[in-house]
């Protein structure tokens, strides 16, 4: 998986481009370069963490849903 599509997934899990970028420790304008087409002047390269630093930010994501839901049931 490449970084856009990583970065898509996310979004449509509702997690924004600016926890993303605090995930990844740089600011939201690295990553909306890191999503651009390669041959874009303004492409830059993804962080380097960003495989671990997206999946870490996908399971604290979960662990909260998880939280929630149990919070649901528990009335």
């Amino acid at each position: 998986m490449d970084f856009k599509a990583a970065t898509d997934r996310l979004s449509a899990a509702k997690i924004t481009a600016a926890d993303i970028a605090e995930a990844c420790g740089v600011v939201r304008n690295s990553i909306a370069r890191a999503r651009l087409d390669p041959s874009s002047s303004a492409f830059r390269s993804p962080p380097p963490n960003w495989r671990s630093a997206l999946a870490q930010l996908a399971r604290k994501r979960i662990k909260e849903l998880d939280s929630f839901a149990r919070e649901i049931e528990s009335g």
